[in-house]
């Protein structure tokens, strides 16, 4: 799965909004059951599965109208979960400190897989320390990234 094109988002974040939810981000791409466009929404109480199926409906309708995704896709709308994606600059700010795995389009270095601690984010570069080393990632470049969970201590 990757991001979801900034046409697609232009056309779901009105929606979700609208019916008074975040949207966290959205990926397309294979999934287990076949093309899939993955949207994650969210707001402060938490969502619930009745959420889920209200912003779905709703993107449904909008989506076969705009026709912005011309193939056959399966749309999945969630929760970000615990494992949560992160999908922009404002998103990697908050979750410093924690463990993530990001994947790069270019990479760095010849390297796009990377897993290990969030350590700081400034004007578009997220730096994550890997085995003891610095990786300055730029946010721009992240395919798919999300939280794998909080260092001890």
């Amino acid at each position: 799965m990757q991001r979801a094109s900034q046409q697609v988002v232009s056309v779901i974040e009105p929606v979700v909004s609208g019916l008074g939810y975040e949207l966290v981000g959205a990926e397309f791409g294979q999934a287990e059951n076949g093309t899939t466009l993955r949207v994650y929404i969210d707001k402060p109480e938490g969502i619930v599965m009745e959420d889920c199926a209200t912003v779905s409906r709703q993107l449904n309708a909008v989506l076969d109208v705009e026709d912005t995704i011309k193939s056959a896709y399966l749309l999945e709308v969630s929760s970000p979960g615990v494992d949560r994606p992160l999908f922009t600059e404002v998103h990697f700010e908050a979750h410093v400190g924690e463990q993530v795995k990001i994947r790069l389009g270019d990479g760095v270095g010849g390297r796009r897989n990377f897993k290990g601690q969030l350590v700081g984010v400034k004007e578009g570069i997220a730096t994550v320390e890997v085995d003891g080393i610095d990786y300055d990632l730029a946010v721009t470049d992240v395919d798919q990234a999300h939280i794998i969970g909080r260092l001890p201590g």
